[in-house]
Formats: C-alpha cells, structure tokens, sequence
C-alpha cells in the first residue's frame, strides 16, 4: 500500500506525532531502526516537564514548551503514564546569580508561566529543607514536574497503534526517492515503504535523513549527557526539581526526583563527535557529584544505583526546526528537538499537524477515535485488599519477579503480549531491573518468562536489539 504520512522515528516527538494524527482518517507508518520505541534520544530523557523560563519568547521550542505543558493533566488522563506536577526551583547562592533569576522570571511572565515566582531564603527553604542553607534566593515554578520519559513514549504509540497506524521497527532509512507522487523509502535490508508525505523526527539522525531525501542540509551536534540514579532512600531525595542558575549552553547540573521515587543528578552537556557515544566516565561522576551537592549537601556518591548517557540532537540555532521542506515536496522538517523537547512533544504534534494541512494534506477526523489506554495493574501501586483481588482473578500477580521495584510476574507477561521482548524493553515498560540490585535477582527470571512466551531461544534474547545478546555460547539450565 501507499501510506500518507511516513513518520520516521519513534522518540517521544514522532511517536506524540503519530498518536495526534491517528485522530483523522489517515493511513500513516511509523518507523524506526531500533527494535522498540524510545530506543534513542528519549531513552535517556532525564523526565522533567520544563515550566517555560529558559529561554525568551522569540524562540519556537519557548511557545511550544508553555503549550505542551498544559497539556499533560488531560494525557496523563487518557493514557495513564506516571505524571506529577512537583513544580521547579532554580536557586541562587549569590547576588548575581539573583539577578539572573529576575531575567528567568521575567522570560516566565512572558511566556505565561503561570503561577512563576521569585523566593527569597526562607521562602526557598520552605519549599525544599533540603537544599543547601546557603541559598539566598530561587525562582519556583509550580507547573513545572516529572514524567517516566519511556512510559510516556510507549503509551503514545500503543494509543497511535490502537488508533490504525501502522508501527514498523527494524526498518533502517538508508535510501529515499520520489516517484512522481510519493516516496519509496528504503531500509538497509532493501525492504520498501511507500508514503506521499514524510516526517523527519529522527533525533540525532535528522540531518542525516534529511540528506538522505535531498531536502535541507544541516548540522546536527549530539550533545551528551551523563547522569547517575540514586536509590530510593537517598537522604538526598527532593520534593521538587532543582535547578541551578543556567549557563549560555546548559540548564547546568540538577538534581531531579523520579516520578517512581528514585532520584538522578545530571545531565553533563559536552558536544561529541559520535551519535553513539553513550560513555560515561569517573571524572564526570566526580564533576557532576561536586555541583549536585552544591544544591543538596546531603547527596552522596554511595547511593548511585547505576549511571547513563543519553545524546541530545542540538542545533548552531539553539532552537526547534519544524517546517516544510523547501527542496523536498511533502516533506516535513522536525529536527533539533533537544531540550524542552519531552514537554513541547504534544505541541509541537499539533504544530505538525497544521503545517501538513498547510502544505494540502486534507485532515477528516475519524468517528471512532478512541484516546483512551486500558489502565494496566501496577502491584507496587495497589493496596493489599486490591493485590489480593487481582490474585484470586490472576495468580500470576502474587508472583513477584522484580522484588526492588515489586513487578509481578504478570506485568512482565503484560509486557512482552504489547510487543517489548528485550530486556530494556521490558525493564521500560515495567520497571523490572530498575531497582537497587539494577536486575541482578530479576534477569534470570525475565529471561525464563520471554523464553516461555516468545519460544525464542535462550541466546536469541537481547539485551536492546541487535547483536546485544544476553547470553552467548553455553547452556541455559532451567
């Protein structure tokens, strides 16, 4: 068949992408190299729903920020991923650090932060005891919050799925032509989809794509990101996101409590040559401990459960680039996606939607479009009589596999039946292997269950996809 809308990538921005386009009667692919969604970029999202102050209101990413942040309350509702709005403090430990905070408030007010405020000590230290006693002033934004970055990715795209796009993974772009009045667009195993329009959300391969399809040339710079997660017992654990007052390239190093009660600090934003650079390193750790506990003394290095790196797609403009090819027909640019990009990714799908109307697409709004997910049982969420309801229905629910984050063996079966079959799949979609010991109890079992349900074989099981193998050679006693 011929597709619509191809929307190549599936981070949080083409996956919000696909979900608000599958409301109109559209046939649209979404495709992806990697073998699940969220597998890039947002993978490594550091969850945080930004509160519209860093940047002025000329600025694209500022506009769409403010909008995609008002629309959490009703997604959250209609998909049911972990949200909160815990709010955002930026703090201050000198006079000109204040100052800036005026600038950040003054940006807030413009762009219609609501509720945005400048604290002086006391008023700071009320809102968070925990920081450090030198402060002398903040900015709090109480819109500001937290997101579980994949959950919401992955309710995106079921949403999108249960609404008739198509979800095609393993499919590499490495090729594209138009043929007159759509595009065959070619994977590096020669498979072919046909599409009359493209959307390239393609993160740090942006550029690449867009090359790849003869429209605009440009840079994309991956810039890295380190950071750690900390226990859930951290003393350190805030009420709140903390900021420091922000450099000319970074939001600076932060100290973010989890939606699901651990902590991170981080990020690092250092510009790599290599869009598979996802290293970390002990003088980083060291760097980035030294600023979190300049914020909140009592961080400590002891309570680091595991650290990562993700790589933000940055562009020279420091702004969002959405718009409509001007060499490629019917191509749709959506590049440099960084930061705010998780909290603008609903708007900016609203964005895109207008610019495919724009540029001719007729958008009928289908009858039947339902936005709402089946709520899937968490253990770790329920009381005691609803766990022992859901156990005389399911016996597979008193099972429990991963017993730092209290996954049942159930959610795991939950998992796998929605198409997540790796280990970081499964870990995304149920926090199984996120916990203290970060698998060390659960793996085997989680190895024991995919087997069961899939029939792969011991060794064919990945840890991401690939050749990222669990297990190689040997034997797999059962």
């Amino acid at each position: 068949m011929i597709y619509d809308i191809a929307i190549i990538g599936t981070g949080v921005t083409g996956a919000a992408i696909a979900r608000t386009l599958s409301a109109y009667e559209l046939n649209i692919a979404l495709i992806d190299k990697e073998c699940d969604v969220s597998f890039g970029t947002s993978k490594a999202n550091s969850g945080i729903i930004h509160a519209g102050f860093h940047s002025p209101k000329k600025y694209l990413k500022s506009r769409l920020e403010i909008q995609g942040n008002l629309m959490f309350d009703k997604l959250k509702e209609e998909l049911g991923f972990p949200f909160k709005r815990v709010g955002v403090l930026v703090v201050a430990f000198t006079e000109e650090e204040l100052r800036i905070i005026e600038t950040l408030y003054n940006q807030g007010v413009e762009n219609g932060s609501l509720g945005i405020e400048i604290c002086g000590r006391d008023r700071t230290l009320e809102l968070e005891p925990k920081l450090n006693k030198d402060v002398i002033g903040s900015l709090y934004a109480p819109i500001g919050g937290i997101v579980e970055p994949y959950r919401f990715v992955f309710s995106l795209v079921e949403s999108a799925v249960k609404n008739g796009v198509e979800l095609i993974l393993n499919f590499e772009v490495v090729k594209g032509y138009f043929k007159g009045d759509y595009y065959e667009i070619i994977s590096k195993d020669e498979r072919v989809i046909k599409a009359k329009y493209i959307i390239n959300a393609s993160g740090v391969y942006a550029d690449e794509i867009s090359k790849i399809f003869n429209a605009e040339e440009f840079k994309i710079i991956p810039r890295k990101g380190e950071e750690y997660l900390l226990d859930k017992n951290s003393p350190g654990f805030p009420s709140k996101v903390i900021f420091p007052v922000p450099s000319k390239v970074s939001k600076g190093i932060l100290v973010i409590p989890t939606v699901e009660g651990t902590m991170m600090v981080g990020p690092t934003a250092i510009e790599v040559e290599s869009k598979e650079d996802k290293s970390t390193s002990s003088e980083n750790l060291e760097l980035i401990f030294q600023f979190a506990k300049r914020l909140i003394p009592s961080i400590t290095e002891k309570d680091i459960i595991t650290s990562f790196a993700g790589l933000r797609p940055a562009l020279e403009t420091g702004d969002f680039y959405i718009d409509i090819s001007k060499k490629a027909k019917n191509f749709i640019q959506v590049a440099g996606i960084q930061s705010p990009g998780l909290t603008a990714a609903p708007a900016i799908a609203l964005y895109v939607k207008d610019l495919l109307k724009m540029n001719g697409l007729k958008l009928v709004e289908k009858k039947d479009f339902d936005p709402y997910l089946e709520k899937v049982p968490r253990v770790r969420n329920l009381s005691y009589n609803e766990i022992d309801e859901l156990v005389t229905k399911n016996p597979n629910y008193g099972n429990i596999i991963c017993r730092c984050e209290m996954v049942s063996e159930e959610e795991i079966v939950e998992a796998i039946k929605r198409g997540h079959t790796t280990l970081d799949g499964i870990k995304f979609f149920t926090r199984a292997g996120m916990g203290r010991c970060q698998g060390g109890f659960c793996t085997y079992r989680i190895l024991k269950i995919i087997m069961r349900e899939t029939g792969l074989p011991f060794d064919k099981i990945t840890k991401r996809g690939g050749k990222s193998y669990i297990i190689k050679g040997g034997k797999l006693s059962l």
